[in-house]
């Protein structure tokens, strides 16, 4: 069955947590530094037909200016309302989402939001991986892959670089063995 391809693009402290406490994202500002179109992120949005997030993530970043995600269609996967017209809330699972996308012609789809990278990781959902890890240490917050269950996933890296603020990149995808 189709599906759209799965792109997971996020900023990770050096002890593994994507947002500090009460998703804080403020600690991200020590990389601001690299150009978007330096990182890669704008060539992801060229590839994204939809961006999914989740709730939570929608919450961190609502007030962001400008929009992160002007142009680009943005589902939030949430079971409370949001009256927002920049959004589309949705609600149900990750994979029944994405067959839903695939059927509308969506190709690319930004995954974002750590509950949502976790449930895509758990369902071999992601087909590639991009961790910028970013020279902090935040010792609590919201961690990437807590409450995974036991994967063994395997991963090739297919691209890592390094960046004048410190970031390391390295982005990977699923290794299919046979």
């Amino acid at each position: 069955m189709y599906r759209p391809i799965v792109r997971v693009f996020l900023g990770v402290s050096l002890d593994g947590f994507i947002a500090g406490r009460d998703h804080d994202l403020s600690w991200l500002e020590c990389v601001s530094t690299d150009p978007p179109e330096d990182t890669g992120y704008a060539e992801l949005m060229a590839k994204t037909d939809a961006l999914v997030i989740g709730r939570n993530t929608y919450d961190a970043v609502r007030h962001f200016e400008p929009w992160p995600y002007e142009g680009k269609r943005c589902l939030v996967l949430t079971h409370r309302t949001i009256d927002d017209p920049r959004v589309e809330p949705v609600s149900g699972g990750l994979a029944d989402l994405l067959c839903r996308l695939a059927d509308e012609g969506v190709h690319g789809v930004y995954l974002d939001g750590g509950s949502l990278v976790r449930q895509g990781l758990a369902k071999g959902l992601v087909d590639e991986l991009t961790l910028s890890w970013v020279p902090m240490i935040l010792g609590q917050g919201v961690h990437l892959f807590e409450g995974l269950p036991e994967l063994k996933q395997k991963w090739r890296l297919v691209q890592s670089r390094s960046f004048p603020s410190g970031l390391v990149q390295a982005t990977y995808r699923p290794l299919v063995e046979g």
